[in-house]
């Protein structure tokens, strides 16, 4: 874990580190155990992420801490790479979800969390859970852009479960 790019590894799961943008978004997207399985499943393969445009390898399947995520994402003509390596995975009966981190080469710095919870009364969530600041020259000037493009990719990450 000595690769990433940020410092405050795991931060996603608290209160989130200052100087950095900050993102909280959830979705209720069914329910039942079916759901939630069927959800869970899905993100520890990569799906999320796919099913929201990303080209996407996986060093291990289902993913777990250590896995390293390689993305290629792309913008009208512009392509970008964004490396990343999973620093917390979890699946319980009621609880699912990972955290990546920031590789060298990534456009920011900083972690995403997605995770899924199967509630008392059956709901099924979605959460994504992220801070982030520029972390290449590009990113720093087009900050402003990043914004808008983190919170378009978030929306399809959260219309892609179940």
């Amino acid at each position: 874990m000595s690769d990433l790019t940020y410092s405050e590894v795991g931060a996603t799961a608290g209160e989130l580190p200052s100087g950095y943008h900050h993102l909280r978004r959830a979705r209720t997207i069914g329910r039942g155990r079916v759901v939630f399985e069927q959800a869970a499943d899905a993100l520890f393969h990569g799906a999320v992420q796919r099913r929201a445009g990303a080209e996407i390898t996986l060093s291990q399947t289902p993913l777990r801490v250590g896995t390293r995520v390689d993305m290629r994402l792309r913008l009208g003509p512009l392509r970008f790479t964004a490396p990343c390596m999973v620093v917390w995975a979890e699946r319980t009966d009621h609880h699912a979800g990972f955290a990546y981190g920031t590789l060298p080469g990534h456009p920011e710095r900083g972690e995403e969390r997605f995770e899924l919870t199967l509630h008392e009364n059956g709901d099924v969530t979605f959460l994504i859970v992220a801070f982030s600041a520029p972390g290449r020259w590009f990113t720093r000037i087009g900050a402003p852009v990043g914004r808008l493009v983190q919170a378009w990719a978030t929306r399809r990450y959260l219309e892609t479960l179940p």
